[in-house]
């Protein structure tokens, strides 16, 4: 529910007497009381709820390789009718290569120009279809001795009686070759209810060995992002991007760790792997599209490297066991920043990207408390030995806070927190003050608020919820980010978590989730709006705050370049909350002031139908002197911008 941007707002001049009695929220900017991490807001990524295959990776195509079932063409269908007969199987005798161990055979037995036949897919929840939009359409074809062709390859509606896009291929042989075509749609209403066929109007046997169809993507890169996805990360101005997970990094047992080795290259020689959430990445989005990720947004990679345990129980012990694991962590940061000169750095020259990106933190292993065998100090100290002596400039990150860790001290302690929102109001008011300021850093690398606290997300009663959460949800993240704020100063970084979800039936398995989308649309829930108001909105001198008697949480940042004194306020009630807010140290101030409010009723929400229900508003307050008295409207976050004089 919007807040009209004529609102009318309380505001005076506070006199001494009203600020000694009742509710109040008091700044200090005499001084600052520590300095604001620079990175402090990021993002948290992993393949989870089809958030890469499905979502922002753009590939349109499902089972694009056909090794996600050993035993048939999942998500692939024989196309033809009454008059026009092919059958589809998995063929391992005449695989692609030696990365892709398998084929899919096209047998047509009967064809004609009037009725083709072929194999169709339909892609993650439909293939989106929108008007005056050119596809890249690719796949590797042979055929039968004395087949050449020609192929159809079109976007077609469900039923195949409307034709959005076609291109026609020619010159098949008994050897493997690529072929591509560009798709272009005309002035066609959008839809998802589309597949993608490729026919033929004669019989005979096609061999298909990996295929492809992008939309236009981020940046234009042939094998990259989904365009409104990304632009809806790029939005939330992140400074870092913590990947490739989360789970992601560990997989179920040992050998499904992620194989950052075998996602390098052209797609035709990337196998995929087994995922951690039930189905089969196709790793189409691997470590340079990761790192090509960051470089886009403007934010710094924050790489997790598998430390030797993963979800299932199974760990490789410290020691000589634990050698390969380690090497694999000194392959992957060099082909990160190594140079040209270093046989990683030059893979990753030659898969288009000479120059080393930039990285500072490298987390060693995730959530590694799990592991009942309790073996992370040894396997962390190992790592961290090996690393440090390469790359001594790099901080390291611990996935447990306050492990022993054979002596070795991490620069860096992983803290996650699914906090239900009441939990949140209760811990945020006091958070931090267990912190060891001496160190280690922070970083919160997981958190995410979610409604009731019966129900938290691993709960399956959670899966009939809404895959986004409501404003009620977006209140505890607030708080929570604003307790984080107050304590920026040990806080250097924290990311929500989990950040994408394709809402179709059967594609998520984790709620909350930040940003949801289906084939076509995407949108932001209100924790994505509230995420943006803090992210954006960040000055760098932590100014020191005190609320009394008043249940509205909040923090306060001063930008030392501009003057910008920025506050943030909670206000979890369901009821205007009045404000007194004094300032010490300012005498004056400019007298208009920037105010962004996001207010709902605690159970509003957006989706997919509704997907701007719930947004900020942004107005322009007047008459601001140091002493004020402000209304927060009913469940609301604010942002007030002040400048001082």
């Amino acid at each position: 529910m919007k807040m009209s941007p004529t609102r009318t707002f309380a505001l005076f001049v506070a006199s001494a007497a009203a600020l000694l009695a009742g509710p109040s929220f008091t700044i200090d900017a005499t001084r600052s009381t520590g300095s604001v991490s620079p990175r402090l807001y990021g993002l948290m990524t992993e393949e989870i709820n089809h958030s890469y295959d499905g979502g922002l990776y753009a590939e349109l195509i499902r089972n694009h390789a056909f090794l996600d079932d050993n035993n048939s063409p999942a998500n692939w269908l024989a196309v033809k009718d009454d008059a026009s007969a092919a059958s589809i199987t998995l063929d391992p005798a005449n695989p692609l290569n030696e990365n892709i161990p398998t084929s899919l055979r096209l047998t047509v037995t009967q064809a004609t120009q009037a009725h083709p036949a072929g194999v169709a897919n339909s892609g993650y929840w439909g293939i989106p279809v929108h008007p005056q939009t050119q596809y890249r359409a690719s796949l590797w074809a042979k055929a039968e001795s004395g087949f050449t062709g020609p192929l159809s390859v079109s976007i077609v509606s469900e039923d195949g009686r409307t034709v959005y896009s076609s291109g026609k291929i020619s010159g098949l042989t008994t050897k493997w070759k690529k072929f591509e075509v560009k798709l272009t749609t005309g002035n066609v209403a959008p839809t998802a209810q589309a597949r993608f066929a490729v026919t033929v109007d004669q019989p005979g046997t096609v061999w298909l060995g990996l295929v492809s169809l992008f939309p236009p993507t981020w940046n234009d890169r042939p094998n990259g992002l989904r365009k409104d996805l990304m632009q809806m990360l790029v939005d939330l101005h992140p400074k870092f991007l913590r990947f490739p997970g989360g789970n992601f990094v560990e997989g179920v047992n040992v050998e499904d760790r992620f194989p950052w080795k075998k996602t390098l290259g052209p797609i035709e020689d990337r196998p995929g792997h087994n995922g951690s959430w039930g189905y089969r990445p196709s790793d189409g989005m691997g470590l340079l599209e990761f790192l090509e990720w960051c470089e886009d947004m403007r934010a710094e990679p924050v790489l997790a490297v598998y430390a030797g345990y993963s979800l299932a129980g199974g760990y490789i012990k410290a020691g000589p066991d634990l050698k390969l694991i380690v090497q694999e962590a000194l392959d992957e940061i060099e082909y990160v920043i190594g140079g040209t000169n270093t046989p990683w750095g030059a893979r990753r020259a030659k898969d288009g990207h000479p120059a080393p990106f930039k990285l500072n933190y490298v987390e060693i292993g995730n959530e590694d408390a799990f592991d009942k065998a309790k073996t992370y100090d040894g396997r962390y100290a190992q790592l961290h030995d090996a690393i440090k002596a390469k790359y001594p400039q790099l901080n390291l990150i611990s996935t447990i806070p306050g492990a022993k860790l054979e002596g070795r001290k991490p620069d860096m302690e992983d803290y996650h927190d699914y906090s239900s929102t009441e939990n949140f109001l209760k811990k945020s008011v006091d958070y931090g003050k267990d912190l060891n300021r001496k160190g280690p850093e922070v970083f919160v690398g997981e958190w995410a608020a979610h409604e009731d606290t019966a129900v938290p997300p691993w709960n399956e009663a959670s899966k009939k919820m809404a895959p986004t959460p409501s404003m009620k949800a977006a209140i505890g993240d607030a708080v929570f980010m604003a307790a984080m704020e107050r304590n920026a100063d040990i806080i250097k970084m924290h990311c929500y978590a989990p950040l994408l979800v394709n809402v179709n039936p059967g594609a998520w398995q984790w709620r909350p989730d930040m940003i949801g989308y289906d084939a076509l649309t995407s949108f932001g829930s209100p924790s994505y709006y509230a995420f943006g108001m803090f992210s954006r909105n960040v000055g760098d001198e932590i100014l020191s705050v005190n609320f009394a008697d008043t249940s509205v949480q909040g923090c306060a940042a001063r930008d030392s370049q501009t003057g910008e004194i920025i506050i943030k306020l909670v206000n979890p009630e369901s009821s205007p909350q009045t404000l007194p807010i004094a300032i010490k140290g300012v005498t004056s101030l400019k007298p208009e002031a920037t105010v962004i409010t996001l207010s709902a009723k605690p159970e509003d929400t957006n989706s997919i139908s509704e997907p701007k229900n719930v947004v900020p508003v942004t107005t322009t307050l007047r008459g601001i002197k140091p002493g004020i008295t402000y209304t927060l409207p009913p469940t609301s976050i604010v942002v007030i911008k002040l400048k001082s004089l």
